[in-house]
């Protein structure tokens, strides 16, 4: 071994053992059994399938009390969790842009009424395979993409979106604050390309472009195919009818191309996966507000927000499926054909958010545990992400412990499961500053044969919306049913109760 690589692992365990010790110095309460709980994560065999089955690591020294104490009680800075993120190495593009991906993802609670704080969360594929509401705490997440083919993110924040928040103004302020940190960090100079901040089609692109304006950003979003678009303003002609000078020009509807014009760029790209992947774009285009939903107490004249308008379209697609076009909304003028390039090839990144949705899931078990508090359940997902990003920093670290049925990968090519079953050989050279448990003994509990005379309170669960208006409904009732009518509203519907 060289000293050169010598001095890349000395470093590299150096960046780990730092991030620990921020991390334990974040949590201010039950920070020991916080810690624990996040190193038995990291070091366990398999999936994650319970809460409790952590308390059987040896990484974690204490009782299972203690996690779930931890958890209820505890206390995470999680303002200083995020400064630690932010202050990481992050993945950045070819020409040295970071490129930040949002989107929403579900902790799904159906049956839990005594859980406070729930919303509808919008889910595919449950049940029949049809688009459903189911009830959940959903979280907003943005994470750093890298490129090429890789399954790894830099997950930067988490927000949970309450009951009746506004998801665009959420995000906004979310995406705002995750920059500042940004700069503050040093990941972004003046003089660097502006970061590129990459949304879904759930998301509106031109009112976020718009919240974030004097922010060094661009907004990359997706938009519906039956969307239309106006051109830029014509030039003020007189009219000797009189009249008000028109503001839009003419109309560009996505699903005509008798309206779409001459394009500003076109680019023909080969691909591995989708064959031949054509990119259209037309210049300066805006959608045409009105006072309604967001738009309702906006002050002033309503804004014109222009951008440029992509359309994608692909040869094939790997699943064999019907390859639809999609349309992008990006929120700069003057698109070259290296610009364009850049964006659909950056949108198509976005999708590796999904891969650390499914590790969080299926590996880390983000949503396994039944919680009741929203509060314990923000410190989960906290433990959740600081391990997730000490996997991270121990990429280069880990040694592919694969199993006989699975194919060698390179040590920098390897997944993020792969490297967690590794992380426990990795701990042992890092330290640990949580401190031993003192003994002590289990509480009374109940007494034996006595009832609960504190039942729990059910709460309602509200929903998520992009007007911000809050909407909600009895915990009682199921999805996809109608509510059971009481008898007095049964006797007026069928006219024999009083007027």
């Amino acid at each position: 071994m060289s000293l050169v690589h010598q001095s890349v692992l000395r470093d590299a365990y150096a960046e780990v053992s730092h991030f620990r010790s921020e991390l334990y110095a974040c949590m201010t309460a039950r920070g020991d059994a916080l810690f624990e709980l996040c190193d038995a994560l990291l070091c366990t065999d398999g999936p994650v399938r319970t809460l409790v089955d952590l308390a059987l690591a040896p990484e974690h020294r204490r009782g299972h009390g203690a996690l779930y104490g931890g958890l209820n009680h505890g206390r995470i800075d999680i303002a200083r969790l995020r400064r630690a993120l932010a202050g990481m190495p992050l993945p950045r593009a070819v020409d040295g842009r970071l490129v930040l991906a949002v989107d929403v993802s579900p902790w799904l609670r159906p049956d839990a009424s005594t859980c406070a704080d729930r919303s509808f969360c919008h889910t595919f594929g449950r049940g029949e395979g049809k688009h459903q509401m189911v009830p959940g705490w959903p979280y907003s997440v943005v994470a750093a993409l890298e490129t090429g083919r890789t399954s790894w993110t830099a997950v930067l924040d988490a927000v949970r979106l309450e009951p009746g928040s506004d998801v665009a103004a959420v995000t906004t302020v979310q995406i705002r604050e995750v920059v500042e940190r940004l700069v503050a960090a040093g990941q972004w100079r003046p003089g660097d390309p502006e970061v590129l901040v990459v949304l879904d089609a759930g998301y509106d692109a031109p009112r976020i472009a718009h919240l974030l304006a004097g922010l060094p950003v661009e907004i990359l979003g997706r938009l519906r195919s039956d969307r239309v678009m106006r051109r830029p303003t014509p030039p003020r002609v007189y009219d000797p009818k009189g009249g008000r000078p028109p503001k839009h020009g003419g109309e560009f509807v996505f699903g005509d191309p008798g309206t779409w014009g001459a394009e500003q760029a076109v680019t023909t790209t080969d691909t591995r996966l989708y064959g031949k992947a054509t990119a259209q774009a037309w210049d300066r285009l805006h959608p045409r507000l009105t006072r309604r939903a967001a738009w309702l107490d906006h002050d002033g004249p309503l804004p014109i927000i222009e951008g440029t308008v992509i359309r994608l379209v692909v040869e094939k697609l790997p699943s064999g499926g019907v390859n639809k076009p999609v349309w992008l909304w990006w929120s700069r003028i003057g698109a070259t054909e290296a610009n364009v390039d850049r964006c659909w090839q950056s949108f198509l990144r976005r999708f590796d958010l999904e891969h650390t949705f499914r590790l969080f899931k299926q590996t880390l078990g983000w949503t396994k545990p039944r919680l009741r508090s929203s509060e314990a359940a923000d410190r989960w997902t906290w433990l959740v992400i600081a391990a997730y990003a000490q996997l991270r920093l121990a990429r280069g670290l880990a040694t592919d412990l694969r199993r006989p049925w699975e194919k060698p990968a390179p040590p920098n090519k390897l997944t993020p499961a792969r490297v967690r079953r590794g992380f426990r050989h990795l701990r042992t050279k890092t330290g640990s500053p949580a401190g031993a448990p003192k003994p002590s003994r289990p509480g009374p509990g109940r007494p034996p044969g006595s009832k609960n005379r504190h039942p729990a309170t059910r709460h309602d669960v509200g929903r998520v919306l992009a007007t911000g208006e809050a909407f909600s409904r009895p915990a009682h009732h199921k999805v996809g049913t109608k509510p059971r009518r009481t008898g007095q509203e049964e006797a007026g519907r069928k006219g024999t109760g009083p007027a």
